[in-house]
């Protein structure tokens, strides 16, 4: 799974989602969805956009965690 680092980035740079939202004009539902993990999908404009304004890689915002579900033996 994918999980955003969004909270994580916020609060060492101090601003809360309405600062973003304020500076970016991006949707207040979109970055709650991200902040809260609700989010199932993000548009590249979306990620450039808090690319450039955290001032952060792609990389620094998400990162990737294995499922820890078992899937079964499928034979």
């Amino acid at each position: 799974m994918i999980v955003s680092k969004l909270p994580v980035i916020l609060a060492e740079k101090k601003l809360r989602v309405a600062d973003v939202v304020r500076a970016t004009g991006m949707s207040k539902s979109t970055l709650h969805k991200l902040y809260n993990e609700e989010s199932s999908r993000i548009d590249f404009n979306t990620i450039d956009q808090l690319c450039e304004f955290l001032d952060v890689q792609v990389g620094d915002l998400f990162i990737y965690k294995p499922n820890t579900e078992d899937v079964g033996d499928q034979s």
